[in-house]
Formats: C-alpha cells, sequence, structure tokens
C-alpha cells in the first residue's frame, strides 16, 4: 500500500470523485442533458483510473524497493496484476 503522504493524496481523490459522482446524481435528478451526464462521467471514469494507476505504481515501486533479487512468480504476479488493470 501507498505511503502516508501517497496515502492521503489518493484519498483525496477518492472524496473529489465521490464529489463528482453526487454531481451527476444531481444533474440526473434536475433532467440535465444526456450530453453533460456523460461528460461528467467519463471524467469520474478517468479519475479512477488515475487513482488505480497510482496505486499501482507505489505497489510496484515498493515490490522492487523492498524485494531487491525479486523471484519469478511474484514479477510474473505484478505483471498479470498490471495486465489486468490496464483491460
Amino acid at each position: 500500500m501507498p505511503e502516508l503522504d501517497e496515502k492521503k493524496k489518493i484519498l483525496n481523490r477518492l472524496k473529489t470523485i465521490k464529489g463528482h459522482i453526487q454531481g451527476i446524481e444531481n444533474m440526473i435528478e434536475a433532467d440535465k442533458g444526456c450530453d453533460e451526464v456523460l461528460l461528467q462521467i467519463a471524467a469520474v471514469k478517468q479519475s479512477v483510473h488515475k487513482v488505480g494507476l497510482a496505486i499501482m505504481e507505489s505497489h510496484a515501486s515498493s515490490c522492487f524497493v523492498e524485494d531487491e533479487q525479486m523471484d519469478k512468480q511474484k514479477m510474473e504476479e505484478l505483471i498479470k496484476l498490471i495486465f489486468n488493470f490496464t483491460k
């Protein structure tokens, strides 16, 4: 898991995403146009993806720092995790 400073940044991003989702709910309740709603949904998707990348980067770097002689199985697990996330 990320270090404390990175963890705070991730939690702040997630709180921002929550606010955007609430905004989307409000837009739907107010019968806003589909184009506006879909634009906000795209922004939320991108934000969630960025949070995932930040967590992945932190995890990958900690794997390399903590285990200088990473074995083949651990490396394959890390590659599989990255691959599954990017699908």
